[in-house]
């Protein structure tokens, strides 16, 4: 199989060949080149390669929040009042 550089440097991996290897959205890839020119491309160690999608990011924060069930005393003026800081 074969693919064509665009002007900007890049290439489009087949999905069969992603599925294969693993590769993710947002993964970070190695390129290796032997002796002979040949390019080898893998993926970095999970370690490496830890870049999470916006939601990913929000869905491991509110995982790590929990619920909260607090009833706050005073009403909504009072609580807006705490958040801005003011007396």
């Amino acid at each position: 199989m074969s693919t064509t550089v665009t002007s900007k440097g890049q290439i489009t991996i087949p999905k069969h060949i992603r599925d294969a290897a693993g590769v993710k959205p947002g993964m970070r890839l190695t390129f290796d080149v032997n002796e002979q020119g040949r390019i080898f491309l893998r993926p970095e160690t999970p370690e490496e390669s830890i870049v999470e999608t916006r939601e990913e990011r929000l869905e491991r924060a509110l995982a790590a929040l929990g619920p909260v069930d607090y009833k706050w005393e005073g009403g909504t003026d009072s609580y807006m009042a705490f958040l801005r800081g003011e007396d």
